[in-house]
């Protein structure tokens, strides 16, 4: 069986970030964009960050146009947005396909039951949230109106940290 480790992501200068570098940690890893409703769970979505991140946790997100033309900005303008107005300090990455035709590899894993060995539960819109434990492989998920302050959401990264 895969694990997350197996991919890489396109950093905002072009280079590839292997997903084996957040080796041993618990992950969130969620699909953003920058003019949904959903938007503002970049806020909550840092204070988690913040809370967890000393203890081996990381949020991993990835902006996609896929939903409604909702992520416009790529390139500078996207990576201004987040580091910038949203003040985000964990890892974002070049925007992607999450869902479709050209849906990236590691979302495809993500998505499908048959290569991550647990579900089979795609992106049906923004800000949806898979979380992987420390061995790479996908544990739960989350749609996109359960937010990052919510009590299910820290139980389970707990749980996670303390395994």
């Amino acid at each position: 069986m895969q694990s997350i480790y197996n991919f890489h992501a396109l950093e905002f200068n072009g280079e590839k970030k292997s997903l084996g570098d957040y080796h041993d940690k618990v992950l969130l890893i969620v699909n953003t964009a920058s003019k949904c409703m959903f938007t503002k769970q970049y806020k909550g979505l840092e204070k988690l960050y913040q809370k967890y991140k000393d203890k081996g946790f990381e949020i991993l997100a990835f902006p996609s146009d896929n939903f409604n033309h909702q992520e416009p900005l790529t390139g500078i303008r996207l990576e201004t947005f987040c580091r910038l107005q949203q003040q985000i300090t964990f890892p974002v990455f070049k925007r992607t396909h999450v869902v479709g035709e050209y849906v990236d590899p590691l979302f495809k894993y993500l998505s499908h039951k048959e290569l991550n060995g647990k579900f089979d539960c795609r992106p049906l819109w923004n800000f949806h949230k898979y979380l992987i434990n420390r061995k790479g492989e996908v544990v739960d998920y989350f749609y996109p109106f359960t937010g990052p302050n919510t009590a299910r959401l820290h139980r389970k990264i707990e749980t996670l940290l303390n395994e």
